[in-house]
């Protein structure tokens, strides 16, 4: 396996690893699957250019994502937007994004990385403890049509 960031250009390889992520886990996800096929080739090339994308391959084939988003004028990090597929769920495959994400984060010179994680996402909230993030007691639920999912935070101080 390895873990690459998408350029601009792979907005198709987005696009179709969000549409596979919100098919496969409508309820840990903000974004509804209606939302992500209305998403532009515009607006996915935005998206890469905002959110760094890192992307897990094995036999050339995507099998995981997660993003990166930067808080303005702070030394904040979100990590976002993270899915494995089924098949490779238990392999470490989720590590290896986050890990990606976090080493972009320090190289950026963040002290903090945040995540926002549904409640009934257990084997997540493991991964996410195993690599050091703790919660901050914040939550807050998803949009309509979802509003009755509760989601906590989660920071890793680096």
């Amino acid at each position: 396996m390895i873990v690459e960031r998408l350029p601009i250009t792979a907005w198709r390889r987005l696009k179709s690893l969000r549409e596979r992520a919100v098919r496969d886990s409508p309820e840990a996800f903000g974004s509804t699957l209606d939302e992500m096929l209305s998403v532009t080739r515009e607006q996915w090339i935005e998206q890469l250019e905002q959110l760094p994308t890192f992307v897990a391959c094995e036999r050339d084939a995507d099998i995981g994502m997660a993003r990166v988003s930067f808080a303005n004028d702070s030394a904040e990090a979100w990590l976002i937007s993270m899915w494995v597929a089924p098949d490779f769920r238990g392999r470490r495959v989720g590590e290896q994004l986050a890990r990606a994400v976090i080493a972009l984060a320090r190289d950026r010179g963040c002290t903090k990385v945040f995540l926002e994680v549904a409640d009934h996402m257990v084997p997540a909230i493991s991964l996410y403890e195993r690599l050091g993030f703790s919660p901050t007691g914040d939550k807050g639920h998803f949009p309509s049509p979802r509003a009755h999912i509760t989601e906590h935070r989660r920071v890793l101080m680096l």
